[in-house]
């Protein structure tokens, strides 16, 4: 009685953990491969006659197409929404009003600038429930006591409402209109480019009230194709053979939207551009006097079906002029500019959508997805190069942009970055994540062909590391590896999937492909096996960034000679060259000191890899010590040095914050290289951060500093210090020495 009486108590306390259990991983959202939950099926508003017909638009300075100022065109104009008692309930009528799932956020004071017009709405009471803005609680249409500095803006979800229809309720004014529908796509028609990956030619269909249409070309342009190509990925578009088109249109009947599209050519969505007149269509009628739009999208250089190589044989690639740093996947990253030899960043004042795709185009990608500021993706190191950017759109690089070449005020927290469309190549569904925790965990699966069949199997271990980790969690979508695993016993995964499939993987870190990094081929060799042996990662959406401050180095330099018998500690951690064990007692070494300052300007705090058991007591200094930092001068000299508290304030575990730098100052012991047998000469010095790639990070490619270093047997001379990547491939190209941080240990 008693265990029946308290069984549904019981239940009830596993759902709440249950809930509690999933609601910890609901930020990470869901993944490629895991459903989504169930959206209720769209239908359309049916209003009265006596409410006010409205449309609403997003306007202002947008960083992303889905957000931006609230505007209301009413009465043959637009106008504005007052931001007193402006809730996230008005804000989910308006996004879902045009065509989003929900709200994120809003924002008052015209964060997105101050619009233009009469302020139609003021003192809004919505529920949420609204099916338009109209129908809201208010002062009245039109009646308002705000001024333009109080106009407010939302922030909508990326996923539209499944089975949205845009209606028309003002089609007199269809001209002032932003285009609404569900998604659009390009569907391939012809055979040759059905099996082609990516799709980059076929028609233009929209997805309006649960359907897909064609659009109908007799108004179409230039321009809307260029932005139809932008949104999928590609930087152009090009002509194609019409005639195959027309022969196809007379075999199957199109279904046509009742819209046109009339965009610009500087729009970064399709959502940005306005409606074209309605395409009046009788019953039983084609497009009169046209077809079905077709667009034929030129792919980036990283994308192209088959490589440029004789183009790439009889020209010189020049030196690119922007790049991106720091992103998590192919397409975003923070905007660097190359400027008299040296690179550098743009200021986010004023950064915009319309600057953001300039860059993407640039670079080979499609329009810019979002234009980001604040240093979001981590932090440059170099100058500022460029602040208060503006351009038109149509301009074939960010340096052609009007800016202002004063960069007072700008510091790398305003660091700007871009979000850039992509082509979908579908390399995530022939990858997965199996038996983790949570969706950004688990046993690497891969897909592959045998015997004339694609079957799931697993990754070999052997040499598996954080390169390796690195790509498959790009390809996956799921930003940086955080952890690499050899073993997989605690992560079950298929069972059907425990053969492996794939052995000997090399990456570079740079792959956008597991596939694509070296590996045995059909040759498989791996002694561990799959199943609990098998490799595994963990991916995180942020990562630190570890660079040395050059300056310091180049400041701090200078020479010691200091007697054996006072370097009994140092010769016990093998901070002295091997030569000295010949030394005797009573003997000089002669130590080149310097400090190292190690900045983390990456988005996580950087924590050890190696775990407090592991740490290595050095009773003579009455420290631990990290292997994690390799000085070089010519031979390899490893240095253990002693790792700084993890806050900036120094407590706390052992790391560097986010934005926070740890100094190794030049009386430390260790803290120099043992030049004692080194002859007078020229010498390139080198730092690595981060040998071997042990610990993840953002960016791999700032890991090595060198400098310009003579030595004339009394004085020595350290200049021209600078991290890697920070200067030209010609400047850089005149210091020799390592260009990754694969070292070997001696």
């Amino acid at each position: 009685m008693v265990t029946i009486r308290f069984q549904p108590c019981c239940t009830v306390i596993l759902l709440v953990l249950l809930e509690l259990a999933v609601a910890q991983y609901e930020h990470l959202g869901y993944p490629a491969g895991f459903p989504d939950p169930e959206q209720e099926h769209y239908t359309a508003p049916q209003l009265t006659p006596d409410t006010p017909r409205i449309q609403l638009r997003l306007a202002g300075d947008k960083r992303k197409h889905n957000e931006g100022r609230v505007e209301v065109f009413y009465n043959a104009a637009w106008g504005t929404v007052c931001d007193d008692d402006f809730t996230i309930h008005a804000a989910q009528v308006v996004c879902k009003e045009l065509g989003y799932l929900e709200a994120v956020s809003w924002s008052p004071s015209s964060k997105y600038g101050k619009g233009q017009g009469p302020i139609w709405f003021d003192n809004l009471h919505c529920t949420g429930k609204e099916k338009t803005l109209a129908l809201c609680p208010s002062n009245g249409i039109g009646i308002s006591d705000c001024k333009h500095s109080e106009d407010v803006g939302v922030v909508c979800s990326d996923k539209r409402i499944p089975g949205f229809k845009f209606v028309n309720t003002l089609p007199n004014h269809v001209e002032n209109l932003d285009i609404q529908v569900e998604d659009v796509r390009i569907r391939a028609i012809l055979s040759s480019y059905r099996k082609r990956i990516p799709v980059t030619e076929g028609y233009v269909e929209v997805k309006d009230d649960g359907k897909w249409k064609q659009i109908c070309n007799t108004e179409w342009t230039q321009h809307n194709s260029r932005i139809i190509c932008g949104m999928f990925g590609f930087p152009g578009e090009r002509k194609y053979n019409a005639r195959v088109y027309k022969m196809f249109a007379r075999r199957r009947k199109p279904t046509y939207w009742d819209y046109a599209v009339n965009c610009t050519g500087n729009e970064a969505h399709l959502s940005s551009c306005k409606l074209g007149q309605g395409t009046s269509m009788k019953p039983n009628e084609t497009c009169p006097g046209g077809l079905p739009v077709v667009v034929s999208c030129v792919p980036g250089r990283d994308f192209a079906p088959t490589p440029m190589t004789g183009f790439r044989k009889a020209f010189r690639q020049e030196q690119p002029l922007v790049r991106l740093r720091g992103g998590a996947i192919v397409g975003e990253g923070r905007v660097e500019v190359l400027k008299n030899g040296e690179w550098g960043t743009i200021c986010d004042d004023n950064w915009s959508l319309l600057s953001a795709t300039v860059v993407c185009r640039e670079l080979g990608f499609g329009t810019a997805i979002e234009a980001l500021s604040g240093g979001r993706l981590g932090q440059g190191m170099g100058p500022v190069h460029m602040n208060e950017v503006e351009c038109s759109g149509f301009e074939k690089s960010i340096t052609e942009c009007f800016f202002n070449k004063e960069a007072l005020g700008c510091s790398h927290e305003e660091d700007a970055a871009v979000r850039c469309n992509v082509p979908a190549m579908g390399f995530q569904e022939s990858l997965r994540l199996s038996g983790g925790r949570n969706p950004y965990e688990g046993r690497v699966e891969v897909l592959v062909e045998r015997n004339g069949s694609l079957v799931w199997g697993t990754v070999c271990s052997d040499s598996w590391g954080t390169m390796e980790a690195m790509v498959v969690c790009r390809q996956l979508g799921l930003g940086f590896a955080s952890n690499t695993f050899q073993e997989t016993w605690y992560w079950p995964g298929e069972v059907s999937a425990d053969s492996v499939v794939m052995s000997g993987v090399r990456c570079s870190g740079t792959e956008m492909s597991l596939s694509h990094c070296l590996h045995h081929g059909a040759h498989l060799s791996c002694a561990k096996g799959g199943g609990r042996n098998a490799a595994g990662v963990s991916c995180s959406e942020t990562a630190p960034d570890l660079v040395l401050n050059p300056q310091v180095v180049e400041q701090t330099t200078y020479m010691e000679d200091r007697p054996m018998f006072m370097l009994q500690c140092a010769y016990e951690e093998n901070c002295l060259s091997s030569n000295s064990s010949q030394a005797p007692a009573n003997s000089y070494r002669r130590l080149l000191r310097f400090s190292s300052q190690i900045h983390n300007n990456g988005q996580s705090d950087f924590r050890p890899k190696a775990g407090r058991h592991s740490w290595v007591w050095h009773e003579c200094h009455r420290s631990v010590s990290l292997d994690y930092f390799i000085y070089d001068n010519f031979t390899v000299e490893r240095l253990l040095l002693d790792t700084r508290r993890y806050e900036c304030a120094n407590f706390g575990e052992q790391g560097i914050t986010v934005g926070c730098w740890d100094t190794y100052r030049h009386d430390i012991d260790c803290q120099w290289i043992d030049i004692s047998e080194l002859k007078p000469g020229d010498y390139i010095f080198q730092i690595v951060i981060n040998p071997n790639y042990e610990v993840p990070e953002s960016d791999y490619t700032n890991n090595i500093m060198k400098c310009r270093c003579r030595y004339d047997g009394h004085r020595v001379w350290m200049y021209s210090c600078h991290n890697g990547g920070s200067l030209s491939t010609e400047t850089e190209q005149t210091f020799p020495g390592l260009l990754n941080n694969q070292v070997t240990h001696r």
